[in-house]
């Protein structure tokens, strides 16, 4: 790979890397004051309710940016852009069927799928699906050219307004319904967030609309350039169908872990130990509206990073050069693991804090939402590898390895779970061993296939013990600096926060937050310094980074480059 290459796609990564973490703090945020709207109940239904439409999302629009980009990318490397452009044309009849089934089936199926109030929320869920198909394909083909920055626009454009409509709908369906009825509160509470969902998806839809009407004029001219022979529509629905399948069959499996967990957990918690269910849907509402959504924040990084990458696998490997392919892989992978292993001891070693600082109420679900982040935060370097390695399988044309991994690795949590539902009483940490189960596993096969297709070397020294070390060092250093702060300026938060969210935990939010601010800087501080003195990092792997150039400026200015 040239010089030039290598830069163009750790640009495209940045962008997708800073649009991905951008889009997945934005979520957190309105995160907070949606809780404190609905409470964990509304969080329950609104999960619950979510991971279904996430299958029928996986089922019939997720997967397409991704395939879309393999394929087109493949045509435009040959020049062949009639038939890179009647591949999008047929994409879109695809996904205007297939979507519209599927949002049929969640609406009417709703009560088959989902349980109680649930399923009422899942029924606001369905248009949803039909809208996401349409921008599925135009992410895949801008992706396709290699161009990031409207994929990335339009990420933080539907976060956006998803996060507006959520905690305004929320919080005026809520009003509506008052407080009498409190499962009924917390169900229109969930209703008005899944409408967020919806709003962010068609926002960001004629976002990129309004992308390719700008470039329609050029690309329509490339068109008329091509004299390739033309593909027919039958070859090209063909061609869709054979590619689309597998990524559909390895994403959808891939992902229906959490569906399988909710519905495990609740169906045996409810129907086997007896449990009520606002019971069962709250503990539910702690592990998937706190602990998840904090733990898949880093894993962004290495969705961005398997996004920009499958192009520029697929062209090499398509060529003959398995060198190039490999090349790019073990340097993408080497960024992601410096990038995620301290994530995962910064989210272990400050998980308390940081669940105060973004979910301050209700107070008493702090520690329980503590310790499962604790757990989970294991899993962001599994999820992260095996991100990359599943997209780095699809994009080598090994598209029926990564459904055979997921399905082996599904099997495996679920029997795991179910014996640990039925024989122990540890519910929700069964959720997080579980998780860590799944994902190690998928890593761990993941790598096994592409390492007999592709040659990749690893430093082993500097890709994973360094990195370990020093994540390791700064998670120390971070958990000591946030315990000094925070006893400095307890004090301080008493007058300011005691009308925000009340007396009990008046007296620690703004000492926690303050001592959370300054320890999270002296952690990246500290990693970034034993990193480089170590040996483990070079300026130009540092510019590599999202943002990188100002990273290296910065720590040049603090001498630690």
């Amino acid at each position: 790979m040239s010089s030039e290459s290598k830069k163009g796609l750790y640009k495209q990564v940045g962008f997708l890397a800073i649009a991905g973490v951008v889009s997945r703090v934005i979520g957190l945020l309105y995160r907070s004051p949606l809780t404190a709207i609905i409470g964990d109940d509304g969080n329950g239904y609104y999960t619950a309710a979510y991971y279904f439409y996430n299958i029928a999302l996986l089922i019939s629009a997720y997967s397409i940016p991704s395939a879309m980009s393999k394929i087109i990318s493949g045509k435009l490397a040959v020049r062949e852009y009639r038939n890179a452009h009647r591949i999008f044309k047929c994409a879109l009849v695809y996904v205007s069927v297939v979507g519209g089934l599927a949002s049929l089936l969640l609406f009417f199926g709703a009560n088959f799928f989902a349980v109680g109030r649930a399923a009422t929320v899942l029924k606001f869920f369905a248009p949803t699906v039909f809208f996401f198909g349409f921008l599925g394909v135009l992410r895949g083909y801008s992706q396709a050219h290699r161009n990031m920055i409207p994929t990335s626009v339009s990420q933080i454009l539907e976060q956006l307004l998803n996060a507006v409509v959520s905690v305004g709908g929320a919080y005026m369906l809520t009003n509506y319904v008052g407080d009498e009825d409190l499962p009924k509160r917390a169900m229109f509470g969930a209703i008005g967030s899944a409408l967020g969902t919806g709003s962010g998806v068609i926002i960001a839809l004629l976002f990129m609309l309004f992308v390719y009407s700008v470039n329609k004029t050029g690309i329509h001219r490339r068109v008329d350039k091509d004299f390739h022979d033309d593909m027919g529509n039958h070859e090209a629905f063909k061609l869709i169908f054979i590619v689309v399948t597998p990524f559909i069959l390895s994403t959808a499996i891939y992902n229906l872990s959490t569906t399988v967990n909710s519905a495990l957990f609740s169906r045996i918690l409810i129907h086997v130990k007896n449990l009520e269910e606002h019971d069962v849907t709250t503990v539910f509402g702690v592990y998937s509206g706190r602990a998840m959504v904090l733990s898949n924040l880093p894993i962004a990084l290495s969705s961005a990073a398997a996004m920009a990458m499958i192009p520029e696998v697929s062209t090499a490997f398509a060529r003959g050069n398995k060198e190039e392919a490999g090349d790019t892989v073990s340097r993408v992978m080497r960024i992601i693991l410096m990038i995620s292993i301290p994530a995962a001891v910064g989210l272990f070693a400050l998980a308390r804090p940081v669940m105060m600082v973004l979910f301050p109420s209700p107070n008493e679900t702090i520690p329980r939402a503590s310790l499962l982040l604790m757990l989970l935060a294991i899993t962001v370097v599994f999820y992260s590898v095996s991100t990359l390695t599943n997209a780095v399988l699809q994009g080598i044309g090994k598209l029926k390895e990564p459904v055979i991994n997921a399905a082996i690795a599904l099997v495996i949590q679920t029997a795991v779970l179910w014996i640990l539902l039925v024989y122990t009483n540890i519910n929700d940490i069964a959720l997080c061993i579980v998780t860590i189960i799944y994902s190690l596993t998928m890593c761990i096969l993941n790598n096994f296939v592409m390492k007999k297709h592709i040659p990749i070397t690893y430093d082993f020294r500097k890709t994973y013990l360094l990195p370990s070390i020093s994540a390791l060092v700064m998670g120390i250093v971070a958990f000591c600096t946030h315990m000094i702060f925070e006893k400095l300026f307890i004090k301080l938060s008493l007058w300011i926060t005691m009308k925000l969210y009340g007396e009990e935990i008046a007296k620690y939010y703004l000492s926690n937050l303050i001592a959370t601010v300054i320890a999270v800087g002296i952690a990246l501080f500290v990693y970034f310094a034993v990193l480089i003195k170590s040996g483990g990092a070079s300026e130009d792997d540092i510019k590599r980074f999202p943002k990188g150039t100002k990273i290296a400026q910065i720590l040049k200015k603090l001498r630690i480059l």
